[in-house]
């Protein structure tokens, strides 16, 4: 059974930063690639930003020159810093870990965080 528990959400102004962090934990299972996505009210859910266990990144156009996304391996944690935040960066924030067993890719969620940039 693997478990995600996201921590730093909250209220910020624009302009403001947040920091995420996703823990995992369990056993039996590898983390091959982590990340955050975010619904945000309304909308389908989106990829924010990845990051492999090689260490190779990708991000949304959006979030681009503002957001980083970085781990922590022997954790199993990976965090977003979360600069310059904009009202439509509002939405609740989701961790999610890949983890490869053979040909299937396994998703683990973890139960969200809401962030709101708001004056």
């Amino acid at each position: 059974q693997v478990q995600l528990v996201e921590s730093g959400g909250g209220l910020v102004q624009p302009g403001g930063s947040l920091r995420l962090s996703c823990a995992a934990s369990g056993s039996g299972f590898s983390v091959n690639a982590m990340g955050w996505y975010r619904e945000a009210p309304g909308k389908h859910r989106e990829l924010v930003a990845t990051i492999t266990s090689g260490g190779s990144t990708n991000y949304a156009d959006s979030v681009k020159g503002r957001f980083t996304i970085s781990s922590d391996n022997a954790k199993k944690t990976v965090y977003l810093q979360m600069n310059s935040l904009k009202p439509e960066d509002t939405a609740v924030y989701y961790c999610n870990l890949k983890s490869y067993r053979a040909i299937w890719t396994y998703d683990y969620w973890g139960q969200g965080t809401q962030v709101t940039v708001s004056s």
